[in-house]
């Protein structure tokens, strides 16, 4: 499972980010608050959770959330540092929150390593100076939430804390410019795509590439499909047809290393499409489209991306 580097957020993201948790677990009324003195809360939800800490026990009243933010790379909620927050942050707010009647629950968000041991220790210390129950989301857990909830990933922007995908764009952008050659000389498409082979349903299926990207991207290139597969099947293209098979060599190895950054394959085929356009945009004036089509004809082809056996 991908570990997104949280500790290269800001205070301000991450807060953002539990809440786009919360808005999962407990439920869309979570009610963020804006930045300045929380008074001890990011963030506040009134009802019936929706399955926090569990669906057949969930948390049923005011549920404050709090975040706690650290850049230190690989802190621990053993940190003298967190456990001095703990006591001059934590435990005082949770107790105005309790004389003003405003808190039933408490949960706090935090980015450090968390121990099963640690996690009991921060409960009982938090109940003994305050009796209000309260769980500790740490690194760990949001890691899952994460996995669980890929939409969070995108709406978060968490795919930008990772290292880049590169690859060399080079050979992509030369088949590029010499595609775009024929198209203008209208050299005549002598071959079809025989989409007859590919069962194109199950190959998204197992690439979980979603059907309205199907429907409203990908097929709308068909009619393309076929100038493609002329060009590379000329013989005097065969230097370039070896530069799409270096290509698509590259680029499945990318996806087989980085598959699980993205939540659906579009996702892929998109980031392909923006890295090679950003690292040269003066020679893909005018030729941006035939690049998003030859990403799909890789993909149809069943040249890149999990395929059937047949494929």
């Amino acid at each position: 499972m991908i570990t997104y580097p949280l500790h290269d957020l800001n205070d301000q993201t991450f807060e953002n980010l539990s809440i786009l948790i919360c808005n999962k677990i407990l439920g869309a009324a979570t009610i963020p608050f804006a930045q300045g003195k929380d008074g001890g809360k990011d963030g506040r939800f009134i009802g019936k959770a929706n399955c926090f800490p569990s669906e057949a026990q969930p948390w049923n009243g005011r549920i404050i959330i709090q975040a706690k933010h650290t850049s230190k790379e690989n802190a621990s909620c053993s940190d003298s540092n967190f456990q001095t927050r703990l006591k001059n942050e934590v435990i005082p707010a949770i107790l105005k929150l309790k004389q003003n009647n405003e808190i039933d629950y408490y949960l706090l968000f935090t980015n450090c390593k968390l121990t099963g041991k640690q996690d009991s220790n921060i409960e009982n210390i938090l109940n003994s100076q305050t009796n209000i129950p309260n769980l500790v989301i740490a690194n760990e857990k949001i890691q899952q939430f994460l996995h669980e909830y890929p939409d969070i990933v995108r709406t978060a922007n968490l795919i930008n804390l990772l290292k880049p995908l590169e690859f060399d764009e080079s050979d992509l952008k030369e088949l590029i410019i010499e595609i775009h050659k024929a198209i203008k000389q209208s050299t005549p498409a002598t071959h079809c795509v025989d989409f007859t082979k590919i069962d194109l349903e199950e190959k998204n299926r197992l690439n979980q590439l979603s059907q309205s990207y199907f429907n409203e991207v990908i097929k709308k290139d068909f009619d393309n499909f076929n100038l493609i597969e002329t060009f590379l099947s000329s013989p005097i293209n065969a230097s370039l047809k070896d530069l799409y098979d270096d290509t698509i060599s590259e680029l499945n190895a990318k996806i087989t290393l980085r598959r699980n950054e993205f939540a659906e394959f579009e996702n892929m085929l998109d980031y392909f499409y923006n890295y090679v356009i950003s690292n040269d945009l003066n020679s893909f004036k005018y030729k941006k489209r035939l690049l998003r089509t030859l990403l799909n004809y890789m993909y149809c082809n069943c040249d890149i991306g999990k395929k059937e056996e047949t494929c």
